[in-house]
């Protein structure tokens, strides 16, 4: 594809400090942005500042100096309020553990941010939700409940239920760190997909080299820098 694809994100040198007792930097000077449809991993060894570094990218975490931007917009001066709304639209989350709902079947998993969003019908968001789960191959599991799943199966629900609001980026904080290899590598080829055929942004924290090396982009990340 040559035309260019726009901003999604911009982190414009996040610094981080713990103050508990003493003051420890735990991230220092991150800067860096992410286009659309770009496919990008964060690793690092552990304590390094990933997951700090994820929590604020997601605006879960607003306590840090620097700047970001979501969709072009600066998110250091809006509400609790505004930034809940940012996420619910904007962003997509997976993390390792799927947190499914078992109460719930999947088609009803799927819907629940749709849903809390409220900007369409509960029949259109029923609609959509059944479409991202025959993007990800598991329609036919729509009217299952999560514990009738296996473990890549409830990932792949996670992901449909991260896509029912069309975010602009797909967050993912160790999304197959607890699946085997063949379920780590459905899981890759499901965001592969997503960002080829759909352009959608992912970012994705992961302790799998494997997995980060057959991404688009890797940012390495050393004592809260980034290194590569």
């Amino acid at each position: 594809m040559t035309h260019s694809h726009k901003e999604v994100l911009r982190a414009h040198k996040i610094t981080k400090s713990f103050h508990d007792p003493m003051t420890v930097k735990v991230l220092d000077d991150i800067s860096f942005s992410l286009n659309q449809s770009e496919f990008v991993s964060v690793i690092g060894k552990s304590g390094c500042g990933k997951s700090t570094l994820l929590y604020i990218l997601s605006t879960m975490d607003t306590d840090y100096e620097g700047d970001l931007y979501i969709d072009a917009v600066l998110m250091g001066d809006k509400s609790e309020k505004e930034l809940a709304r940012v996420r619910n639209e904007k962003i997509g989350f997976v993390f390792q553990f799927h947190y499914l709902l078992n109460e719930f079947n999947v088609l009803k998993n799927v819907m629940l941010p749709g849903l809390k969003l409220g900007q369409y019908s509960e029949k259109e968001i029923e609609h959509r939700a059944y479409e991202k789960l025959k993007v990800l191959g598991i329609e036919h599991e729509a009217l299952k409940m999560p514990n009738q799943l296996s473990g890549g199966q409830k990932q792949r629900v996670a992901i449909a239920r991260a896509l029912i609001n069309d975010p602009l980026l797909i967050m993912g904080d160790e999304p197959t760190g607890n699946l085997d290899k063949k379920n780590s590598e459905i899981v890759f080829h499901t965001f592969q997909q997503l960002a080829e055929e759909f352009q959608q942004t992912l970012l994705i924290v992961t302790h799998d080299n494997e997995f980060a090396n057959k991404t688009s982009r890797i940012i390495e990340m050393q004592d809260g820098k980034i290194i590569n």
